[in-house]
């Protein structure tokens, strides 16, 4: 048998340049007729978001609510005290409620949710980018840790498509148990599938990037630039998590302030035009605060009539935002008595976004692509 590195050089390149087919295959010149075909390596960049149902009519919503309130990382309360409550009580009811808040958002002339939608670009337009600088030498694609695409189907994919190294990428700028580290825990049991397993690297959180904390501020300069009224305050919103968690640990909470900190130096802003708040809070234990919810309620009792809110933590619009921060959290502030509520886009495909992720792509790349 030819060593192994000779032959895989010695195999024709694929010419299509396109980040998501597979590269060409062929037969070793001095391999026995029986011998499997030969990929030529290459490198996978796979994205990572959270997830999205398949639809919103019951039975889709409580297969993507069990699989996503099952996990340990997400709520990690024992198994016989949880389970009983979610199976019976939780899935009976949330599905229709969370249903239906899908439908208000969802992108119905493709029939999936935004997230999808927008994950989608995100992806196509980083491949274009990987395919400009490296041609098919790297393929990029994307997986959700819940529902479809799956990251077993894509880890498969793209170790069938010849990529001997995967750098994994969780589509989150901060880095928390219930988002990073699960998505990287289900990326490695897909691993545990493949009888040749790529070498791997997970892209670890990217919230003080220089590019990443840009276009935050251009996605603000640009509202504010866009209303005849600026705002009083902004918001930023991040999605929250107990408070125990970060007792325990977990350093998402010092990460996020961090953000809005590096946000308001580059926008050239004093300390309080931005506040640090939390949204999506789920249980009978405290979270972090301030909650969202009653803090916009708050600023309009203190005569803020005018605020906007951004959700720095969010690589893509979603649920999170589209319906809980334009519907519960807009509500709160009207009721109680402001003017005019401003909701600014996550990045999600802006240019300055997909700069900032390649770039992040590209310093996790180091040593891997050829000279």
């Amino acid at each position: 048998m030819p060593d192994s590195r000779e032959a895989k050089d010695a195999l024709p390149p694929n010419g299509n340049g396109d980040g998501f087919l597979a590269a060409g295959q062929g037969r070793l010149a001095h391999a026995p007729a029986d011998h499997p075909p030969v990929r030529r390596p290459r490198i996978g960049v796979l994205l990572a978001n959270l997830g999205t149902p398949d639809g919103y009519d019951y039975w889709s919503m409580r297969r993507y609510l069990n699989e996503f309130l099952s996990d340990k990382r997400v709520i990690d309360y024992p198994s016989w005290k949880w389970q009983p409550l979610l199976q019976l009580v939780i899935l009976s009811k949330r599905p229709f409620s969370s249903g239906h808040n899908y439908q208000e958002i969802w992108n119905h002339e493709l029939n999936e949710s935004p997230l999808m939608t927008i994950t989608k670009a995100q992806t196509a337009r980083i491949a274009e980018a990987m395919s400009a600088r490296h041609g098919a030498d790297v393929m990029v694609d994307f997986c959700m840790r819940y529902g479809n695409p799956s990251t077993e189907s894509k880890v498969r994919a793209m170790v069938d498509a010849g990529c001997e190294k995967i750098v994994f990428f969780p589509l989150y700028p901060h880095y928390a148990g219930a988002t990073s580290a699960t998505a990287n825990d289900q990326f490695f049991r897909a691993l545990m599938q493949e009888k040749r397993q790529p070498a791997v690297r997970t892209v670890p959180e990217y919230f003080d990037h220089p590019l990443y904390i840009d276009a935050l501020a251009q996605s603000v300069e640009r509202a504010w630039n866009s209303l005849e009224r600026k705002p009083d305050v902004l918001v930023a919103s991040y999605h929250g998590m107990p408070k125990r968690y970060l007792m325990e640990g977990d350093p998402y909470h010092c990460q996020c302030a961090k953000t809005t900190r590096l946000l308001r130096e580059r926008l050239g802003w004093a300390p309080e035009m931005i506040n640090t708040t939390f949204q999506s809070v789920f249980g009978p234990e405290e979270w972090l605060k301030p909650y969202t919810v009653d803090h916009v309620a708050e600023l309009a009792r203190q005569g803020k009539q005018h605020i906007a809110v951004i959700a720095p933590a969010f690589s893509a619009d979603c649920i999170e935002t589209l319906e809980e921060i334009n519907g519960e959290i807009r509500e709160s502030f009207e009721h109680a008595g402001g003017k005019e509520f401003t909701y600014i886009p996550c990045l999600n495909d802006d240019a300055a976004h997909i700069s900032a992720l390649v770039a992040v792509i590209e310093d996790n790349l180091s040593g891997w692509l050829r000279r």
